[in-house]
């Protein structure tokens, strides 16, 4: 099983803040692959150049693995200032 967060305008674009999956994921990228094959509509949002992953709460790239148990969030990219 893994957590699917989403945060900020994500959560507001994509209507959920919270997704419970129960199959199994190679890594990041095959996750967001999943989501935005399944939502058609959510594949603007969740390119990899409009968002950010974490996992387990460390910021992660595409190819980081995925575990059962893990706890993924996706977010916009952020400015300081």
């Amino acid at each position: 099983m893994i957590t699917v967060l989403f945060f900020a305008q994500l959560r507001e674009q994509l209507g959920h803040d919270k997704l419970t999956l129960h199959s199994a994921f190679y890594d990041i990228g095959a996750l967001r692959h999943y989501l935005m094959a399944q939502h058609k509509e959510w594949q603007a949002y969740l390119a990899p150049d409009n968002s950010l992953a974490a996992v387990n709460q460390c910021l992660v790239n595409d190819h980081h693995p995925l575990h059962s148990g893990d706890e993924v969030a996706f977010f916009p990219p952020v400015t300081g200032g």
